[in-house]
């Protein structure tokens, strides 16, 4: 087995702490920037943070004429990272402190950066291709939403996955958000109880009829937060529901969407309360063609490197999504981030050297 190269190893423990979580990536954006820069490569930095209220915006680098094809890795982390203390061990990396370690996604930019840097100071021959870096990917791919590219770019490789390499996410869930209001009317709670209609009440009967969790074998729904009343003595006149469903088809979300809705007017109907009812598409689900450039591709990189290919369904998003809605035939590459946004969060010296290997086989030219 190959050790991890020290300079890789480098990057990584110098990125990670570097504090960026999303639409604060400013600090991890001028590091790049300057990275790659050094290197001979300009950055665009577009206007996704103002669209966002973030601090920067994407980066986007194009190597040669950018050609057709995009490699892409998020640069927030799901908390801060700013008090880590790295843990090195034989076989992996982790943290010794009470934070996340951050490979997720630092350690997709890292062998980015990496491999870019080791071709050009080995002159090694390089694709004409593109790389992005997303901000505010934990927070629902905002950043990759707004993401403007090339009409030239035909299919993306996002190296984001928490699978281990070999592994890669053909396809995926959608999810729509779901934020229900609820009006009923406000009325003290003993002396006149019967003037008041509980919104509560009323939201609690509507759930009452829906299938929560799995619905079926591609669908499931949850309803995660909700928020009501303003005191113990006062009818609650207003409760707030947060909502998803997520599906494999548009459709069968739309569907379920549909029916939550129905629940939801009946049960307002029936006690004269208002109901204020959305739903909207937090990111669309897509499905790769087996036969498609990208997913053939992969295959071969894998069969170059001896690694077993294991195309995976995920009920998860990542930037692919964006990618895949915006045309853009797009998978999600297996990376080994373990445990992540957990504080047991690791990386196998194994799994970043074979990250490392993957990317090196995607843009060198043969």
């Amino acid at each position: 087995m190959k050790k991890i190269p020290p300079r890789l190893l480098e990057i990584f423990t110098t990125i990670t702490k570097i504090n960026g979580t999303s639409g604060k990536e400013k600090d991890v954006a001028n590091y790049i920037m300057e990275f790659l820069s050094r290197l001979g490569f300009p950055v665009y930095e577009d206007n996704a943070g103002k669209k966002i209220n973030g601090n920067c915006g994407n980066l986007i680098c194009k190597i040669g004429n950018g050609g057709d094809f995009i490699l892409l890795s998020h640069m927030d982390t799901a908390r801060p990272t700013s008090e880590l203390e790295h843990n090195i061990e034989h076989n992996r990396i982790s943290s010794k402190s009470d934070t996340i370690l951050g490979a997720d996604n630092r350690a997709g930019v890292s062998a980015i950066l990496y491999n870019i840097e080791h071709a050009i100071n080995n002159k090694l021959p390089l694709k004409e291709f593109t790389i992005a870096f997303t901000i505010s990917e934990e927070d629902n791919l905002e950043g990759s939403k707004v993401l403007k590219l090339d009409n030239r770019i035909k299919r993306g490789f996002v190296i984001d996955s928490s699978l281990r390499p070999g592994k890669f996410i053909y396809s995926t869930y959608g999810a729509a958000g779901l934020d229900i209001t609820i009006k009923g009317k406000a009325a003290h709670s003993g002396l006149h109880p019967e003037n008041g209609i509980s919104s509560i009440q009323v939201a609690a009967r509507a759930i009452a009829k829906m299938k929560l969790g799995r619905i079926d074998s591609k669908t499931t729904a949850n309803m995660g937060i909700i928020r009501g009343g303003s005191a113990v003595n006062v009818i609650p006149e207003k409760t707030q529901i947060t909502g998803e469903i997520r599906g494999l088809t548009m459709d069968r979300v739309e569907e379920v969407a549909g029916l939550f809705e129905n629940y939801f007017t009946e049960s307002c109907e029936a006690a004269g309360a208002q109901l204020n009812f959305q739903s909207q598409w937090d990111f669309e689900p897509y499905t790769v063609a087996l036969d498609s450039r990208v997913y053939q591709e992969i295959l071969e990189v894998y069969d170059t490197l001896n690694l077993k290919p294991e195309p995976v369904v995920s009920a998860g998003g990542s930037d692919a999504n964006s990618l895949n809605a915006k045309g853009i035939d797009a998978i999600n590459i297996g990376i080994g981030a373990q445990n992540p946004h957990s504080n047991d969060e690791f990386i196998l010296f194994e799994d970043f050297r074979k990250t490392a290997d993957i990317i090196h086989e995607l843009i060198r030219e043969k």
